[in-house]
C-alpha cells in the first residue's frame, strides 16, 4: 500500500466515526453491542486531530489528505460540541 492510501484511511476513520457516534446515541436501540460500540466510536472521532496530524506527515501536498485532515477536525469539534452541549443540559 502506497503512503497516500494508508493516510486516506487513516483520515477516514474520524470522519466515519463521528456521524455514527451520534446516531448510536440518539437512536432508541438498546442494544449491548451499540452501548459497546458507542465508546468507541466517540474516542476514534474525538481523536481526529491526531489522525489529521498522522495523515499530513505521511502525504504533505495531496488535496484529499488536506480536505480530509479539514473534516477530522470537524469530527473533533462535533464531538466536543456534543459534550459541551450534554453538561449544559445536565447543568440546566
Amino acid at each position: 500500500m502506497s503512503k497516500k492510501t494508508i493516510a486516506v484511511i487513516l483520515e477516514l476513520i474520524p470522519v466515519i466515526s463521528a456521524p455514527l457516534a451520534l446516531i448510536m446515541v440518539t437512536s432508541h436501540s438498546d442494544s449491548e453491542l451499540v452501548s459497546k460500540l458507542i465508546p468507541v466510536t466517540f474516542l476514534l472521532a474525538f481523536l481526529g486531530f491526531v489522525f489529521s496530524f498522522i495523515g499530513g506527515k505521511l502525504v504533505k501536498r495531496d488535496k484529499t489528505v488536506r480536505i480530509l485532515g479539514v473534516l477530522d477536525w470537524l469530527a473533533t469539534l462535533s464531538i466536543v460540541g456534543f459534550y459541551v452541549l450534554a453538561f449544559l443540559s445536565v447543568g440546566m
